[in-house]
């Protein structure tokens, strides 16, 4: 399985519409009582960020340009300058390997290829958030080296 990894383009879309699927049945699986069965974006709000600079969407593919996972990225800088250092960061909204090509780390590719688009953009960091409730992209995270910088707790009511 050959792959590389490029930004996401128009055709791409379907087959991001149905790995968005994937990523949500997995949130809504681990927290029912907060997420519902739809996917993060529709079509159209997914071309208005495939054509927004600030917020790339990579796409890893193999030999015949099937796409096998994706990697929406955000640049942000904080809204409190006063509090907080003026840094540049590449948040990382969604990472979703497609089911059928996972354990052939096509996740750490994308991965890999974030980290060197930042490093381009002249980023000081990248940052993401993963639910507690999947307790395997926590450890994929892990293992690629990122450490918890911020810790989001709740009780429920």
């Amino acid at each position: 399985m050959v792959k590389s990894v490029r930004r996401a383009k128009e055709s791409d879309i379907p087959t991001i519409m149905e790995l968005l699927k994937q990523v949500n049945l997995t949130h809504y699986n681990g927290r029912p009582d907060l997420f519902n069965l739809t996917t993060k974006y529709t079509e159209n709000e997914l071309w208005t960020i495939l054509n927004n600079d600030q917020t790339p969407v990579f796409v890893c593919v193999d030999e015949d340009e099937r796409v096998l996972g994706h990697g929406f990225c955000i640049l942000q800088r904080p809204d409190n300058t006063k509090l907080l250092k003026d840094i540049l960061t590449l948040y990382i909204d969604d990472i979703c390997v497609d089911e059928a090509a996972r354990g052939h780390h096509v996740g750490a590719v994308i991965y890999e290829h974030i980290l060197a688009y930042a490093r381009q953009c002249g980023c000081y960091n990248v940052t993401l958030n993963v639910w507690s409730c999947n307790p395997g992209a926590m450890r994929f995270y892990e293992k690629l080296g990122l450490v918890p910088y911020k810790v989001g707790m709740e009780k429920l009511l």
